[in-house]
């Protein structure tokens, strides 16, 4: 289900606040983490993608190097959903690990 305004709120300002960013076009967020090295990043998308597959939720994402460009969406929804602020927040988690 897509987000309501005051879910937003709730939801997506604490990620907003903590470095992601509303995507132009899109109902979506994006965040880029930079890591110390490829390992560190590669750990990270491979913790993520354990994430990812218990909530049968997956980012759009690409990595060079040491950096990680995240995009949140459903696309069952067509825009922001609970789903994308769980998701968001583990990452988060998982980076500062």
């Amino acid at each position: 289900m897509k987000l309501t305004d005051t879910q937003r709120r709730d939801l997506i300002d604490p990620l907003l606040a903590n470095g992601w960013a509303m995507v132009d076009g899109r109902d979506a967020i994006h965040k880029t983490y930079i890591f110390r090295n490829f390992i560190d990043a590669f750990g990270f998308m491979t913790q993520t993608a354990i994430w990812a597959e218990k909530l049968d939720h997956h980012p759009e994402w690409s990595n060079v190097y040491k950096t990680v460009n995240v995009t949140l969406i459903t696309h069952t929804v067509d825009g922001l959903s609970a789903l994308d602020a769980k998701l968001g927040a583990k990452m988060d988690a998982l980076a500062k690990e």
